[in-house]
C-alpha cells in the first residue's frame, strides 16, 4: 500500500504495549501492524505545520517565519519558566497564551535513559512520557499554571537531570529506579511558591513499548540527505521507528516533511 502525507508526531494509545498511529490528512496508519514488515520511505517535500506552505522546515515542524512569529512556537514552550500569561502579559498572542499557560500543569520524573525532571500540561499525561520513551514515570507537583511548573523544574534541575540520552533509551540500556524515593528526596528543593502543590500519594506509571529488537548501535536516519530509505520495522519507542539494520527515525524531529510511505 502507498501512503502520502505530512509527518506529525505519532498519536498513541496507552495500553500494553503502546499503540502508535501515524495520522495523515486523509488517512492514518496503525504502525504496530507494520511490525516485521518492510517499509519504504521517500521524502517528497515540505509543509509548514502553521502556514501550510512548501518551505524548508526550520524547527518544530515550522518554517523560519512561523517559528519566530506564531504563538505556539514561543520561547515559553521549551522554557515554561518564561510564561507570563498569569501576569496578563503578552508574548505573541495573549489569548492563546492564556489558553495554554493558565491550565493545570504537571512537574514529573520520568526514567527513559536516566531519571529526569520535566513539565507537561496535565491533559498530556501520560502522552508526554510515552513520547519520551520513558518506561516509568511519576508526578511530583500539579500547579494551576505553566509558570509555577516552570520555576519548579528549574529548581529541581540542579539535583536531577532534564535531558534524555536518546541512544541509551533506544538501546534499552536502562535501570529501574524508585521514583517514590526520588520524589521524596526532591520535595525539599521545590520553590516556596509551589510547595502547596506537591503530590504526596501518586503511584508510578509503567509503560511497555512494542519493540522486538533493540538497536545495538542506533544510527539516526537523515531523510533530508538520503531522500529514500527501505528497512524492516522491528520496534517503536518514544517517537522513534526502529529498523532491523540499527537505523532509527525520529518522527517528532521530522515534523513538517512530506513523505511517501510504501508498505
Amino acid at each position: 500500500m502507498l501512503y502520502t502525507g505530512v509527518l506529525t508526531k505519532m498519536q498513541t494509545e496507552f495500553i500494553d504495549p503502546i499503540q502508535y498511529y501515524l495520522v495523515f490528512e486523509n488517512d492514518f496508519i496503525h504502525m504496530n501492524q507494520l511490525m516485521n514488515k518492510k517499509i519504504e520511505m521517500k521524502l517528497i517535500g515540505h509543509q509548514c505545520l502553521s502556514c501550510g506552505l512548501d518551505r524548508p522546515i526550520y524547527r518544530q515542524g515550522f518554517c523560519r517565519t512561523c517559528f519566530f512569529d506564531q504563538p505556539y512556537a514561543g520561547g515559553w514552550i521549551m522554557r515554561p519558566e518564561l510564561s507570563t500569561a498569569h501576569l496578563d502579559k503578552e508574548d505573541r498572542n495573549l489569548d492563546y497564551e492564556k489558553k495554554v499557560q493558565l491550565q493545570p500543569h504537571i512537574v514529573y520524573l520520568a526514567n527513559s535513559s536516566n531519571v529526569k525532571v520535566g513539565v507537561t500540561r496535565k491533559s498530556q499525561v501520560p502522552t508526554r512520557w510515552i513520547d519520551q520513551g520513558a518506561h516509568e514515570a511519576i508526578e511530583i507537583v500539579e500547579t494551576p499554571n505553566r509558570y509555577l511548573a516552570g520555576i519548579t523544574e528549574v529548581a529541581l534541575k540542579s539535583y536531577v537531570g532534564d535531558k534524555t540520552n536518546w541512544r541509551k533509551m533506544l538501546k534499552n540500556d536502562i535501570e529501574d529506579e524508585n521514583l517514590l524515593e526520588w520524589r521524596q528526596h526532591l520535595k525539599q528543593f521545590i520553590p516556596d511558591e509551589a510547595k502547596t502543590y506537591f503530590l504526596e500519594h501518586n503511584e508510578e506509571t509503567h509503560i511497555q513499548f512494542p519493540v522486538e529488537q533493540y538497536p545495538k548501535k542506533p544510527n539516526s536516519l537523515n531523510i533530508k540527505k538520503e531522500i529514500d530509505f527501505v528497512g524492516k520495522l522491528v520496534g517503536i519507542k518514544g517517537q522513534y521507528l526502529i529498523f532491523e539494520d540499527n537505523t532509527v527515525f525520529n518522527i517528532r524531529s521530522n515534523e513538517g516533511l512530506v513523505v511517501e510511505l510504501k508498505v
